[in-house]
């Protein structure tokens, strides 16, 4: 068998595989943004071609949620389908083993794994932001006001933030050195150069103290001042108001803050969460996979696929769980996702290399 002909044997159990992923993927994805869809369809009484905008932003999000879980069902299903078929003795027959029969699985689940984590990277994570903005802002999605926040130790205020134009209205920058207030800036407008943020116009305003009693203040003018450096619109965005990161932004928001030593509990979780938390979904279907009878003689499959089904409910409920409590700050990212999905890991690497190779 080479890389670019595989066996017969191969493609034929991928091929079931992958066209049950599919299968399951679309109709439950596809339902997940229909039953969302009603539930909000009198709050976008606009034209038709926004509603399928909406429609398909959610089905966006309801593909990145749920094909962990397409990924666990198809091979359910798929091996199902070969043990009722008695398929699979025929291929311990023609002596390949359980390894050799789950590398097939194994090659299309870390496929589509490799590429959701591609697509993680891209503008299909704004998704649900953007199904969000449109029931909540309608048309008009983008303007941000009254952001807050802190860059260096400095207290940072901007009256509105426009992510599309990349610009600043009303900046406001000011330190506090204990209770005192130190300096203000104050810029009219700032726009985005790829670097920081170019404000233009700038006042500042220096205050004198003489133990803790405002004696006057200096003011100076410039007409530009770069600050905020590292700060993207869409960085800023997520900070201000909890929206979604591509995986770029995302690690480059991470060092911004970390560089600061601001917290980033969520941020790391948000990476755990996108990266490692779909993970379980392999190391789930080799546990299943290994565990499931291979032959019709040995199992009740009404009483298996309820099983299956249930252990895969139950250990994606545990770990989402988990994951929020990491977002939250009750647990360490690292504890909350990482952690788990080692143990996980663990577990089913032990179940590959100390199961027996017969039926």
């Amino acid at each position: 068998m080479s890389l670019f002909r595989p066996r017969l044997s191969f493609r034929y159990l991928a091929k079931h595989y992958f066209i049950n992923f599919i299968a399951l993927l679309m109709g439950i994805s596809l339902a997940f943004s229909m039953i969302d869809y009603f539930q909000h369809s009198e709050q976008l009484e606009v034209s038709s071609n926004y509603k399928i905008l909406y429609l398909f932003y959610m089905w966006q999000e309801a593909l990145t949620l749920l094909y962990p879980l397409a990924i666990i069902f198809a091979g359910i299903m798929t091996k199902v389908y070969l043990i009722k078929n008695s398929n699979m003795v025929i291929l311990h027959s023609f002596g390949y083993t359980k390894r050799q029969l789950f590398l097939p699985f194994f090659i299309v689940s870390t496929s589509i794994y490799l590429l959701f984590s591609y697509l993680h990277t891209t503008e299909f994570s704004y998704a649900k932001d953007r199904a969000t903005a449109m029931l909540q802002q309608g048309l008009d999605t983008y303007a941000v006001e009254d952001l807050f926040f802190i860059y260096k130790g400095t207290f940072v205020y901007a009256k509105n933030l426009d992510p599309l134009n990349k610009t600043m209205e009303d900046l406001v920058l000011f330190e506090l050195i204990g209770r005192d207030l130190s300096y203000t800036i104050n810029a009219k407008e700032a726009h985005f150069t790829g670097e920081g943020w170019l404000a233009k116009d700038i006042s500042i305003r220096r205050l004198i103290y003489d133990k803790h009693s405002l004696q006057r203040y200096e003011v100076e003018h410039k007409d530009e001042l770069l600050t905020l450096i590292g700060y993207e619109p869409k960085i800023i965005e997520s900070i201000q108001e909890g929206k979604a990161l591509n995986m770029i932004d995302t690690f480059s928001a991470w060092k911004l803050l970390d560089s600061q030593n601001l917290n980033t509990n969520k941020l790391r979780s948000t990476i755990y969460y996108k990266i490692l938390f779909p993970l379980f979904s392999i190391a789930l279907l080799l546990i299943l996979f290994f565990k499931i009878p291979f032959h019709a003689r040995y199992m009740n499959i009404a009483l298996v696929l309820a099983f299956s089904l249930g252990v895969t409910f139950l250990v994606w409920g545990l770990l989402f769980a988990l994951n929020q409590m990491g977002q939250n700050g009750v647990l360490a990212p690292e504890i909350a996702v990482a952690l788990p999905i080692l143990l996980l890991w663990v577990y089913a690497l032990r179940i590959f290399f100390d199961n027996k190779e017969t039926i």
